[in-house]
């Protein structure tokens, strides 16, 4: 079976699209290809978001922020966008759902916390939508 084609698009891509990144390929394995990127891509992942993945075991500090240029060609099974709004250009996918997340950026530790886990939750049910067993 082809892997599941999903893209997570927040405006700088450096903390909420690529924790949702990182959640669906712990989650969903060989069973996805999960690609990230922003509209205005910062060039850094945010400390804050690699420093609350790591107490999860995840790694960021090797990601690289990236632009929808960065993407390869293809048609996405699923796009979801962070709070983008107009800066989130079309791209192909045969749906489109829209995550309202606060962006932690400059926030507390806590805040980034907070939004990782909604994302943790968010991303398990858009696996689960998309007939991807989650483990």
């Amino acid at each position: 079976m082809e892997p599941k084609r999903i893209l997570f698009v927040c405006v700088e891509n450096a903390c909420r699209s690529q924790i949702a990144e990182a959640f669906a390929r712990r989650y969903g394995g060989a069973r996805v290809m999960a690609c990230s990127a922003g509209s205005r891509p910062r060039g850094q992942v945010d400390a804050g978001a690699i420093a609350v993945m790591k107490e999860r075991g995840i790694d960021l500090g090797r990601q690289a922020s990236k632009g929808l240029s960065d993407l390869p060609g293809v048609t996405w099974d699923a796009i979801v966008t962070m709070g983008c709004g107009d800066a989130c250009p079309t791209v192909p996918a045969k749906q489109r759902v829209e995550w309202q997340i606060p962006d932690p950026a400059h926030q507390p530790v806590e805040i980034y916390r907070q939004v990782r886990d909604v994302i943790d939750g968010a991303v398990k049910a858009l696996l689960e939508r998309l007939g991807v067993p989650s483990g």
